[in-house]
């Protein structure tokens, strides 16, 4: 459903987000808000910031996906239960495994297999993503939390956006980031000559811009922290700390940074690793069919209960001896 209107009087000078959930079909900020960063928002023909202040003459098109619960096809894939009860989920996500429909996943997908276990999930924004708060890609594994109705939806959302979730990743990178512990800052946008990759804003002085303030309306602030753990054979293991969640956001600071993720070929880890001294590592990595992200950690306050909920799962076994073989495991660390 596509809706296509003028800017009316009583949304001039109004946010986009205040303003689009004056109607009736979008009716809240949050949905508002998620409609716009998800892209399916056009001012004037082009994308726009939520806070972006509408004047006359504004023309405005929303897409609203809109596929009930009903018509998604469940899937019979065992999940990993770490937690369930009246309000979320828990799940271990392992790799390959696309979160939500798209193209090319239409009924093998993390919300298909939701579907299967249980029709109690939250459908509030109406489309393919029911229980859907947060993401992961398709080949990194780990934690992550689904809600089971909008009220638990809402928290969990405001929880992301507050930045009081606590996550933690591991990967594996081709080189040694330098320095070995820090923070990776810049405004992420899609790439200008990929849609399918996302790069950091250049400033001015066409360098990645660091600081936090905006010379455009391009681009989301993003902010990693990261620390390697140790590092062995021009391969190292680091632990990141999430401050923002933006879409490829460690895939793009880590290869930025001269340290593509292990396998990450659309961030040119392919090519990295050729330059690796051991003919054997090479060989292994190109055995991989996912590339080396692990959500470790995820910590929140629960939805209903607001006491604190903490989980944490280790990598898969088979990349677990990969680390071990790599020297890259807790028995090697400093």
């Amino acid at each position: 459903m596509i809706l296509s209107f003028a800017c009316q009087e009583n949304m001039l000078g109004l946010r986009l987000d205040r303003a689009l959930s004056l109607r009736e079909e979008i009716s809240t900020r949050s949905r508002a808000a998620f409609l716009i960063n998800d892209g399916h928002v056009l001012v004037n023909g082009r994308t726009a910031k939520a806070s972006l202040l509408l004047k006359q003459g504004d023309q405005i098109e929303v897409r609203l996906p809109d596929s009930p619960i009903n018509e998604l096809v469940g899937y019979d894939f065992e999940l990993d239960l770490l937690f369930e009860d009246d309000d979320i989920i828990v799940i271990n996500k392992p790799s390959g495994l696309v979160v939500h429909p798209a193209a090319g996943h239409a009924q093998d997908t993390l919300v298909n297999a939701l579907i299967f276990h249980t029709k109690s999930l939250s459908m509030k924004f109406g489309e393919q993503r029911p229980g859907i708060v947060h993401r992961l890609d398709k080949e990194t594994s780990g934690v992550l939390v689904v809600a089971k109705n909008d009220r638990a939806h809402e928290n969990l959302t405001r929880q992301f956006k507050e930045r009081t979730i606590h996550r933690i990743y591991h990967a594996v990178t081709i080189g040694l980031p330098k320095p070995q512990k820090g923070v990776i800052q810049s405004y992420l946008a899609r790439h200008p000559g990929d849609r399918k990759k996302y790069a950091s804003v250049l400033g001015p002085d066409k360098k990645i811009q660091t600081t936090k303030e905006p010379i455009s309306d391009i681009g989301k602030w993003a902010s990693t922290t990261y620390e390697v753990l140790t590092s062995s054979g021009g391969l190292s293991y680091c632990k990141l700390k999430l401050e923002t969640g933006r879409t490829h956001q460690i895939r793009v600071h880590l290869s930025e940074k001269g340290c593509p993720i292990v396998g990450d070929i659309v961030y040119g880890a392919d090519k990295k690793a050729k330059a690796l001294e051991s003919k054997n590592k090479q060989v292994e990595i190109k055995k991989l069919n996912r590339f080396l992200l692990h959500a470790t950690e995820l910590g929140f306050a629960h939805p209903t209960t607001g006491n604190y909920l903490s989980f944490s799962k280790d990598w898969p076994d088979e990349i677990q001896d990969l680390l071990t073989l790599w020297k890259l495991d807790e028995n090697h660390r400093d």
